[in-house]
């Protein structure tokens, strides 16, 4: 994986608890992604595979996102997600209550498929 020194400046100024929490959720992705490199993109995190973003991370005044939330991972995944806040194209969550290993894997994995469908 190709690690992008950029990442470690936007992680280092955040917050200690959500700077913790996002590099957490940047070993998991880099753990799913073992293929992609790291890179900014819309001024925020993100892993990209073959120079196209999959995911992206950020930590925000009241919250740590990743996106994109798509409908369909909405939709798939309702009840897991109960409870974070989300906008249009993000899934909120917090150091205090953070997404389940389980969902941001799925969530990854889903991205990926739509991206390699040609959806996304």
């Amino acid at each position: 994986m190709a690690k992008d020194p950029r990442i470690d400046a936007y992680l280092a100024a955040l917050p200690a608890d959500q700077r913790e929490l996002l590099q957490r959720v940047r070993g998991q992705i880099a753990r799913l992604l073992p293929d992609a490199s790291e890179t900014i993109s819309y001024g925020m995190p993100a892993f990209a595979l073959d120079g196209r973003a999959i995911v992206w991370y950020a930590g925000w005044k009241k919250h740590c996102a990743i996106y994109p939330l798509t409908d369909s991972f909405l939709k798939a995944h309702a009840g897991e997600l109960e409870g974070y806040g989300r906008t249009r194209g993000s899934l909120h969550f917090t150091p205090q209550q953070p997404l389940p290993e389980a969902t941001v894997e799925q969530l990854v994995r889903d991205r990926l498929a739509d991206v390699e469908a040609g959806r996304g």
